[in-house]
């Protein structure tokens, strides 16, 4: 089966195309965590046996990607009417990071993920071993789908965008256990809400913890520049950095300058940020934002022969 087929309940494959696109994909968005909607979060819980955390979808609610995905696909739409030569695939995960985090590898310890603030790719609290092998399976599926997108495109020179989103503020938590949801509801109280730092409203993840930057080249004066008519702030690796637990580092390793992985503030794109529900998202501002950084995008696309456009 070939990825552009994606996987059902596992990962959704859209490719556009540009009037005058021809061959395969020169641009592949991928959103790890696309699995953003309530009845994504539901099917999965339907499949798994073993117990788990009360008021866990409040947890899902506040550490979901709202947002990504619907701001991966309008860049892509927008991308194909910049250049009609260039062809965009699109993949979106559907397994809630409640339960399984394809963003992460399985095969690193707990200490390593800590220490750079990253959270498990299947969380300590699915305890049922039944259950975890399915995650791990699932885990395994969408990242070998994702694995023969990414070869493709940039063994073809081309290059992979990963729009993240994360939520308006830094809260401070020890772990993630079985005791998550009250954690949080403590935390997002409103009355403590403003006590946590804002974080900045875009920022790149391209440099390592050593201080080696994977992203390509010169793309955050690019992007700072695109969003500073709509005064939107861009940082550079203030919030996290490439950390090896990741699978976008894991592409980024393999091809550098070829991948770009970035965050924007949830309430930037929805209609309004609450914690703990699903969230509608905004699709004026998402057009906006989509508008000032496709030529951004576009310019990583490779042209004919190779080059950048």
């Amino acid at each position: 089966m070939s990825w552009t087929e994606g996987l059902p309940g596992v990962a959704q494959v859209e490719l556009l195309r540009g009037a005058a696109a021809q061959g395969p994909p020169r641009l592949l968005i991928e959103v790890p965590h696309g699995a953003d909607r309530r009845a994504h979060y539901d099917a999965l819980l339907a499949r798994l046996r073993g117990p788990l955390p009360p008021d866990l979808a409040a947890f899902f609610h506040v550490n979901t990607d709202v947002g990504a995905w619907d701001l991966g696909r309008a860049l892509a739409q927008r991308v194909t009417a910049l250049d009609p030569a260039a062809s965009v695939a699109l993949i979106r995960c559907l397994l809630p990071r409640t339960f399984v985090d394809t963003n992460r590898r399985l095969d690193v310890a707990p200490g390593a993920l800590s220490q750079g603030g990253m959270t498990a790719g299947v969380p300590s609290y699915v305890r049922d071993p039944a259950d975890r092998a399915l995650l791990s399976g699932l885990h395994a599926d969408y990242v070998g789908l994702v694995d023969a997108a990414v070869a493709q495109v940039c063994q073809a020179g081309g290059a992979v965008l990963s729009p993240h989103s994360y939520a308006p503020r830094s809260v401070d938590i020890d772990g993630i256990d079985d005791d998550i949801a009250a954690v949080l509801r403590a935390a997002w109280a409103p009355e403590q809400r403003e006590r946590w730092p804002l974080r900045p409203a875009v920022d790149l993840i391209s440099t390592t913890a050593q201080g080696r930057n994977l992203g390509p080249v010169g793309v955050f004066a690019a992007l700072r520049a695109a969003l500073a008519p709509l005064g939107i702030e861009v940082a550079d690796n203030a919030t996290y950095h490439m950390h090896p637990a990741t699978q976008g580092y894991r592409y980024a390793l393999a091809w550098p300058g070829r991948v770009l992985c970035f965050e924007l503030r949830r309430d930037l794109l929805v209609q309004r940020w609450e914690p703990f529900q699903e969230m509608a998202v905004d699709a004026v501002a998402i057009g906006r934002l989509a508008t000032a950084l496709a030529p951004v995008v576009a310019g990583l696309v490779p042209v004919e022969g190779g080059r950048t456009a």
